[in-house]
This record gives structure tokens, C-alpha cells and sequence, in this order.
């Protein structure tokens, strides 16, 4: 395995932390023409696969026959952060989906943002599945199981028809037979599947680009499913966040996952990327990706304006007092897009 350094943390002149990790571009062909490390190691996907998982969804008039709003559509590729609006949101898609709340296996809990945990703690509500950031994708998953006359029991199993399903989407997208897709557990109880970053990347392309999809139904439901997640931006994470700077520029498909993983697709550029910081952090994602974008000159300056904003290169201790720098080190070992 070979993972190289990404990004240092200077304080008073001393590297004082190191963020290592693996970086994947592909362009429409395919080929790999950004590379930062080990391309080919197996990455979970952790919540950036969600937007894969919502395709059953999409395959389906689900949206239509349940007369949902694209607001509430997008949270079945969410990793929603608990804000007010999202869950004004999940309330009104209970209302509308034969799902109940305690039918979702994923866990009770508090949203993932601290202002709405914090003030829903001093209130003293108690914890929801509904408050689960994967509350989402666990709708989306029992509605299509009764759409299909899948059992509900059990959806979260490897072994159910939807999960199956599911993988059998993202061997189409990734390419990858189903024998070679490792599963494991996410945080949520659902299936979680690793497959090498290169190909991780390859998904993000036709995500972005889904002429590249071969099914016409599935290229379909992918067109359909990212021009949601574009127009709903502050949906699919929250404001501040940067999955919605990534996503409110049109032509960027973009989502996160736990533990440091990152995917995103061009859509003029036709390219995929994927990236996996190994110690798991995500507070340097917007960090990297700047930088990625910089690099291949990226023409939406907006974007990566935007991105550097929400994490400056200068580190400030309590007192707002500066007192070190976050630089990224890393450059492709092929050459980027021009």
C-alpha cells in the first residue's frame, strides 16, 4: 500500500500533524490521470455510496405516486445534519410513505450538527431515528421494498432482495463483479461496500456523466436523481457544509462518507474523483478538494472561493490569534487535465 502525505499543520514553524491518504481522478475513458498514492486500494465508501442506495428509489415513480417534494426527495441521498428544515422534511415524508418511524432500523439519535443537538438536549427531547442522518436512506429503502413486494423484514441484510440489488447497481457503475465488491457493516446497520478507489472514482464520473451509463432506465434515474441533489443542496448534508458548496455548483455530483472519504464528478470536465484521508478526518475534505480543483484549473473560481472559505489555511488558537498554517503538499504523480 502506498499512501502519501496530503496535508501538514504547521504551528510555530513545526509540522505538528500529518494527514496522509490516496487520491483518484478518471476521465471518460476510464484512465486514471490524477493519482496521489495506491489507486487500486480497496476504499469503503461509507455515506458517499447513499447516493447509490438511493437509486431503487429513483427507478421507481416513488416521487410521483407519493407527491414528494424534491426537498423531501433529496433526503433519501442524504446524510441530513438534523437542521430545522430537515426535519420539517422527514416529518412530512412520514406523513406521506407507508413507513413508520420505528419501522427504520438505523439507531435513535441527535442530529449531527451541534446547534439543533445542543438545543433539542436543553429541551429535553429525547433521541428519534428520524434524527439519524441516515433516516433518509432507511425511507428510501422500505419504501421500495413495499414499491417491489420485497419483504420489510430484514432490508437491512446483505442477503435481502434490495441489498442485493443495490449491489448489483454498483457493480454496473463500478464495473467491478459483485464476487470482488467487499461488504461490511456501515454506522447505520446497512451494507457498506469497499471496492478499489479507481473505481470509486469511475462511479462519481457517471454519476456526473450518466451518457457513460450503459442501462438507459438506470441513466435515467441517475440524471434525475443528481439534478435533485444540485437543487436541494443544503439537503444532502447542511449549509456550511461541503457537500452543499460542492453540490450548488451544477456541475458538480458530489458526497461524502465517514472516516475521511470523498467523491466527486465533473460534469463538463467529464472526470470522477475519489479520495480517503486515512486517519479519517473530514475537517481538511474542503482543504483537498480545493486543491484538486486548483489544479487541474478548474474554472468556477466561485467553488473553490467558496471552499476556502469554509476552512482557511491559517490556524487560530481561542483568542483568534494566529498562530500556524494548514498547507497541502501533494501533487499528482500523472499530469492533470488541462
Amino acid at each position: 500500500m502506498k499512501f502519501t502525505a496530503l496535508v501538514e499543520e504547521v504551528r510555530g514553524g513545526i509540522v505538528e500533524n500529518i494527514h496522509t491518504g490516496i487520491i483518484c481522478g478518471v476521465d471518460d475513458q476510464l484512465e486514471s490521470f490524477y493519482q496521489v498514492g495506491d489507486e487500486e486500494h480497496y476504499t469503503y465508501f461509507r455515506s458517499a455510496s447513499k447516493p447509490i442506495q438511493a437509486l431503487p428509489v429513483f427507478l421507481t415513480d416513488i416521487i410521483d405516486k407519493y407527491g414528494l417534494t424534491e426537498q423531501e426527495a433529496a433526503l433519501f441521498t442524504a446524510s441530513h445534519r438534523g437542521e430545522p428544515y430537515h426535519i420539517k422534511a422527514l416529518e412530512s415524508m412520514f406523513a406521506k410513505l407507508p413507513v413508520k418511524e420505528e419501522e427504520l432500523y438505523c439507531p435513535a439519535s441527535y442530529p449531527l450538527n451541534i446547534q439543533p443537538r445542543e438545543e433539542m438536549i436543553r429541551q429535553g427531547i429525547q433521541k428519534r431515528k428520524l434524527y439519524h442522518n441516515c433516516a433518509g436512506k432507511h425511507m428510501g429503502f422500505i419504501t421500495v421494498c413495499r414499491e417491489w413486494g420485497f419483504p420489510v423484514e430484514g432490508y437491512w441484510k446483505e442477503d435481502h432482495p434490495l441489498q442485493k440489488h443495490i449491489l448489483d447497481i454498483l457493480s454496473h457503475l463500478s464495473g467491478i463483479p459483485v464476487s470482488k465488491i467487499h461488504i461490511g457493516v456501515d454506522g447505520c446497520g446497512a451494507p457498506v461496500f469497499a471496492i478499489p478507489l479507481k473505481r470509486m472514482s469511475e462511479v462519481y464520473l457517471k454519476l456526473a456523466c450518466p451518457d457513460l451509463i450503459q442501462d438507459p432506465q438506470l441513466q435515467q434515474a441517475v440524471f434525475k436523481m443528481t439534478s435533485i441533489m444540485n437543487n436541494q443542496f443544503n439537503m444532502v448534508a447542511s449549509q456550511h457544509f461541503i457537500c452543499s458548496i460542492l453540490l450548488e455548483d451544477s456541475n458538480i455530483v458530489a458526497k461524502g462518507g465517514a472516516q475521511g472519504v470523498y467523491c466527486f464528478g465533473l460534469k463538463k470536465e467529464r472526470a470522477g474523483f475519489a479520495l480517503k484521508v486515512l486517519n479519517g478526518s473530514e475537517d481538511v475534505w474542503p482543504n483537498i478538494v480545493a486543491s484538486i480543483l486548483e489544479q487541474i484549473h478548474y474554472n468556477n473560481q466561485e467553488t473553490i472561493k467558496k471552499l476556502r472559505n469554509l476552512r482557511p489555511s491559517v490556524i487560530r488558537n481561542d483568542a483568534g490569534m494566529e498562530v500556524g498554517s494548514i498547507q497541502e503538499i501533494f501533487q499528482s504523480e500523472k499530469l492533470p487535465l488541462n
